[in-house]
C-alpha cells in the first residue's frame, strides 16, 4: 500500500483559497497512491483561532467541494485533514473529512479531543462524539485528529472497531515535538498498528509548526519521517504486517481493563 502525507505549509501571508487550490493540486500529483492525507485545520491554521468562525464552512463547502474533486481526478483515497465546520444548528467543530476515490464523502469526524484548555478550540468548538473507521480495500483506518493522540483509549476502542491503520492530521507546534514523535510510536506500539501522523509546516498565528510528519509500523519503527519545512512524505507499506504482528505478538488478547463496564 502507498500512502502520501502532505506537509503542507500554511502562514498568514497565503489565503485560505489561495492553499486550498495548491493543496487540491498537490492532491492531484499523488495520482498512483493509495491514501493521500492532508493536515489539520490546514485552511485556517490551527492555532488561528480568531479566524475559525469567519472562515467556518458547512459541511458540504468550498473545501468538501475541492477535496471531493481531487481524490476523483487523482484517484486515491483521500484523508483531507480538518476543517472549522459550522454545522447547521450552529456550533463550530473541528471536523475530518475523508473520501473516496469516485469523490464521495466517505465519513466525517468530529474531533472529540479539543485542545486549548480554557481558551482556544476548547471553548470555541463543540467536541465528537462518535469513534470513526473507514473499511479501505487493503486496510481499516481510524481516524483521530491532533490532541486526539495524547489520549491511547481512543485509539483502544479503534482497535476495538477494527482499526488497523490509525491516520491522524495535526498542527502540532515545534515546541512539542519530541512528543509528537514519542506519542505517534506509542500509539503504534501498544496497539501494533500503523500510525500516519500528518502534521504542518509554516507557522500558526506567531506559533511554529513542527512538521516531521512520521509513518509508524506496529512494531515502532518509524518507516519515513518528514522534516520541518513543507513537504510530501511517500511510504509503501503492507498492511498484513498488522495481522502477523498481533499473530505472532499477541499482546492484545491479554486485555484485562476497559473490556467490560465498571463494576460500581
Amino acid at each position: 500500500m502507498r500512502a502520501s502525507l502532505i506537509q503542507i505549509r500554511v502562514d498568514e501571508d497565503e489565503s485560505v483559497e489561495s492553499r486550498r487550490r495548491r493543496a487540491a493540486s498537490l492532491v492531484r500529483d499523488q495520482a498512483g497512491a493509495d491514501l493521500v492525507v492532508l493536515p489539520e485545520l490546514w485552511t485556517t491554521g490551527a492555532f488561528a483561532y480568531e479566524d475559525f468562525g469567519t472562515e467556518a464552512e458547512p459541511l458540504d463547502g468550498p473545501t468538501h467541494e475541492a477535496m471531493a474533486k481531487a481524490a476523483s481526478d487523482a484517484g486515491v483515497w483521500l484523508h483531507a485533514g480538518s476543517i472549522p465546520e459550522r454545522a447547521p444548528e450552529g456550533p463550530l467543530y473541528n471536523t475530518s473529512l475523508v473520501f473516496s476515490p469516485s469523490g464521495e464523502l466517505a465519513t466525517a469526524y468530529r474531533k472529540i479531543h479539543r485542545f486549548g484548555f480554557d481558551k482556544g478550540e476548547a471553548v470555541l468548538m463543540g467536541a465528537g462524539s462518535e469513534l470513526v473507521t473507514v473499511r479501505l480495500p487493503e486496510t481499516t483506518i481510524g481516524v483521530a485528529t491532533c490532541y486526539d493522540l495524547r489520549f491511547p483509549e481512543l485509539f483502544r476502542s479503534l482497535v476495538a472497531a477494527g482499526a488497523e491503520t490509525l491516520v491522524i492530521p495535526a498542527g502540532w507546534p515545534e515546541r512539542r515535538r519530541s512528543h509528537w514523535t514519542l506519542l505517534a510510536q506509542a500509539r503504534a506500539v501498544e496497539n501494533q498498528a500503523y500510525v500516519l501522523a500528518c502534521g504542518t509546516a509554516g507557522t500558526h498565528a506567531g506559533v511554529p509548526q513542527a512538521g516531521h510528519s512520521i509513518v509508524v509500523d506496529p512494531w515502532g519503527e518509524v518507516l519515513a519521517e518528514a522534516g520541518a519545512d513543507e513537504e510530501i512524505l511517500t511510504v509503501e507499506f503492507d498492511p498484513g504486517k498488522v495481522a502477523s504482528t498481533r499473530e505472532q505478538f499477541p499482546a492484545l488478547k491479554d486485555r484485562v481493563l476497559g473490556l467490560e463496564p465498571p463494576r460500581h
